[in-house]
């Protein structure tokens, strides 16, 4: 495994966005991609020693396509210059929260969490959490997982959720429009001789939060 290999071809790419260099340059990408997957692998095995749920899921069923959809945007660059790869027991698609792998040159991230919940479950979670506040508190507000994940969602309500009391003491953790948490990496974080067991480490507190919201998601699934 070969890490500095995908962030060179990224590098490449992001400097020569363009279908011609592409074509000329696909053996470089079925090498970078066959490096992405060989470093999924390693970390679906290491994610498996504390969560059965992912053994036996195969990293050619965590990546994405590497083309981008430019029928809306007005940036028509035909590739991501990222790969990623999202670990879930239940596929891709699931609301279910797993483990997600993003390189990118200056933007890595290790994250996971539940996007785009329909309102219901949405609401559910919430519910969840307002329910077993105490329960929901010791996961985030505790240094060892807080040092990974400072801040719980992407987009966040500026009032309180429909349903439930604006005066309520932590009326903050309910304004998650989305239940996921990131934690920024640097490029060079895959350089250190010991990344697999720092990875390892951030996705064994992002397991405390997965449990606490998959025990409600995973009702409707």
């Amino acid at each position: 495994m070969n890490v500095s290999i995908i962030f060179q071809f990224l590098k490449e790419l992001a400097a020569n966005n363009n279908r011609e260099w592409f074509q000329a340059h696909k053996d470089e990408y079925l090498r970078a991609q066959a490096e992405f997957e060989e470093l999924l692998t390693s970390i679906i095995a290491r994610i498996s020693l504390f969560d059965e749920s992912i053994r036996g899921v195969q990293a050619k069923d965590c990546t994405y396509r590497i083309y981008r959809d430019t029928r809306f945007s007005s940036d028509k660059t035909p590739y991501k210059t990222h790969i990623g790869g999202y670990i879930n027991a239940r596929g891709k698609k699931s609301a279910h929260c797993g483990y997600y792998v993003h390189l990118e040159l200056g933007n890595c991230l290790l994250a996971g969490g539940s996007w785009c919940l329909e309102p219901k479950i949405l609401k559910d979670v919430r519910q969840s959490v307002y329910d077993n506040i105490d329960e929901y508190r010791a996961i985030v507000e505790d240094p060892a997982f807080k040092q990974y994940f400072p801040i719980i969602g992407e987009t966040h309500l500026k009032t309180a959720p429909k349903g439930f009391p604006k005066d309520f003491e932590y009326i903050d953790y309910l304004k998650s429009k989305d239940f996921t948490c990131s934690c920024i990496v640097a490029d060079e974080f895959y350089m250190a001789p010991d990344f697999m067991d720092k990875i390892e480490d951030v996705f064994k507190q992002l397991k405390r939060f997965a449990d606490f919201t998959n025990y409600t998601i995973d009702d409707y699934e």
